[in-house]
């Protein structure tokens, strides 16, 4: 699934969308603390978070992370999504809990090419 095809599924509300429509998400990644995300965030994932600040965004870019989701209802402060457009990072948001978020994802996903 794509970034582009995630979109398009409508699950989730479009904050802002990135420069990489057509990059492949390969993996959920739940995570709010972001030393752990720096670190343990796959390439191409597709991150749900709660954390709605620019540290967010610089992670993600780090972590070159395919889209970020907010959950719980939460969004970007005014900074981050000045930020997310001049990066053209993909940003998405969802009233959902965290897990069922990242359940979404996993369930369009191809299951013979996850690495998880």
């Amino acid at each position: 699934m794509t970034v582009r095809e995630l979109i398009d599924s409508n699950l989730f509300e479009v904050i802002n969308e990135g420069e990489e429509l057509g990059r492949e998400i390969k993996k959920p990644f739940c995570c709010d603390l972001l030393s752990i995300a720096m670190g343990r965030a796959a390439e191409g994932c597709a991150w749900v978070t709660v954390m709605g600040n620019i540290n967010t965004l610089a992670v993600a870019s780090l972590a070159d992370a395919a889209c970020v989701i907010m959950a719980e209802g939460t969004a970007l402060d005014e900074a981050a999504v000045k930020k997310a457009a001049d990066q053209e990072i993909t940003v998405l948001k969802t009233e959902l809990p965290i897990f069922d978020a990242a359940l979404l994802i996993y369930q369009r996903l191809p299951h013979d090419e996850l690495n998880l």
